[in-house]
């Protein structure tokens, strides 16, 4: 058996719990661009099924408004990318004013990590700037210094359930499956890990918790208190 060499962390809600701030950019872009609709809770929770902010939008736009025009008579995937350029700038701000912090126990396991000599990789398939945003605020400017693939929207376009993103990030870490550990918080990650031969650690949160995760490794409500040696007795056994 592999010794653990690596650990593949997925962004939104396994991270930090990005999505209460994702849904109030949802909503300001859709209200700036004047438009009714208004996600709520319970609403986006079923959404997040769909992995992607434009996909998601797509998905809505085709099931519940699926006579709706165009804005301003441009295309649909045009109308899309506006919406979501709008959405990634209220993200964005959001999180440089403090709305997002880290999940418990997240930056201590990163640290310590780095300092043992664990190779760190991100696969997610949100969009780049919503990484930097995020970790230059939680880590700082030398945020990178920790992570040596970072694999993301604009590089593995297939999203979630697919495990195109770890199967590039294997690749470009040069590692097996079974050398390392990847972090998740959904069953679409979960299902993606898995089918690129990954065990996976899964940390639900108040979006996910009701999502099925046969197959994972260990299921914990947040990553406080576990140590490098404690993943590494779950991966060996």
């Amino acid at each position: 058996m592999s010794t653990l060499q690596a650990l593949i962390f997925d962004v939104d809600g396994t991270l930090a719990d990005t999505e209460s701030a994702h849904l109030a950019a949802f909503n300001h872009a859709f209200a700036e661009q004047g438009m009714d609709w208004h996600w709520d809770e319970a609403l986006y929770t079923g959404l997040l099924e769909i992995s992607g902010g434009k996909e998601r939008m797509l998905h809505y736009w085709n099931h519940a408004h699926p006579d709706m025009k165009d804005i301003d008579g441009s295309g649909l995937r045009d109308t899309i990318d506006h919406l979501h350029a709008l959405k990634t700038a209220a993200y964005e701000a959001a999180v440089q004013d403090g709305a997002v912090q880290l999940r418990p126990g997240v930056l201590s396991l990163i640290q310590q990590a780095h300092q043992q000599g664990l190779r760190l990789a991100i696969a997610t398939t949100t969009s780049p700037v919503n990484i930097a945003v995020l970790l230059r605020n939680a880590i700082g400017p030398d945020w990178k210094d920790f992570f040596v693939v970072i694999e993301d929207a604009s590089t593995a376009p297939k999203k979630k359930p697919h495990p195109q993103v770890y199967v590039q990030t294997l690749a470009r870490l040069g590692l097996p499956s079974g050398a390392c550990l990847a972090l998740e918080d959904s069953s679409n990650g979960l299902r993606a890990a898995v089918s690129a031969g990954l065990k996976t650690i899964v940390t639900p949160n108040n979006f996910t918790s009701h999502h099925d995760f046969s197959g994972a490794l260990q299921v914990v409500p947040h990553l406080e208190g576990v140590s490098v040696e404690q993943l590494r007795t779950w991966h060996q056994a």
